[in-house]
């Protein structure tokens, strides 16, 4: 019985190795998705002006090296001073207020399945009787393999 199994041994383990293989045909993705919105019609951009009571159109340029997965919108008041803007400028902030009627819009915005670059267009309206001041505009971009790229925008309300 010994000998069989001492035979059988080496025969196992040379199936298990020529039937492990890598599949050397796929990748696997490892590059962040871009945001780009330095296009000359790109809104809103680092320091923008945003009015209230009106509706913008927020455009962008996603892309990805493999394919997009989702894109989402934070926008919140920046009273308070707090950072997580990307960016470097800081737009001369007002002095820090207790935020009365802050405006709060968070959004997932659909991006057609299967695309690498995708021209995000849509509107925004802000509310009319929100506190004006600082805010942060955030952009979230998920590509499928599930890699984030986050842009912090710093914006003005008046």
């Amino acid at each position: 019985m010994r000998r069989i199994n001492f035979l059988l041994s080496p025969v196992l383990i040379l199936f298990l190795l020529t039937n492990c293989s890598k599949d050397n045909n796929s990748t696997i993705d490892t590059t962040y998705p871009e945001i780009d919105n330095t296009a000359s019609d790109a809104f809103p951009k680092q320091c923008s002006v945003i009015k209230r009571g009106e509706t913008f159109t927020f455009r962008a340029l996603l892309t990805d090296n493999s394919q997009l997965g989702s894109v989402s919108v934070d926008i919140h008041h920046n009273f308070d001073h707090h950072t997580h803007s990307t960016e470097v400028d800081d737009c001369g902030m007002e002095p820090v207020k207790k935020a009365v009627k802050p405006f709060l819009l968070i959004r997932d915005f659909p991006i057609p399945a299967g695309s690498k670059s995708y021209h995000l267009n849509t509107e925004i309206t802000v509310p009319a009787d929100i506190d004006p001041g600082d805010y942060h505009f955030m952009i979230r971009l998920t590509d499928k393999a599930g890699w984030q790229t986050i842009k912090g925008l710093s914006v003005k309300i008046q």
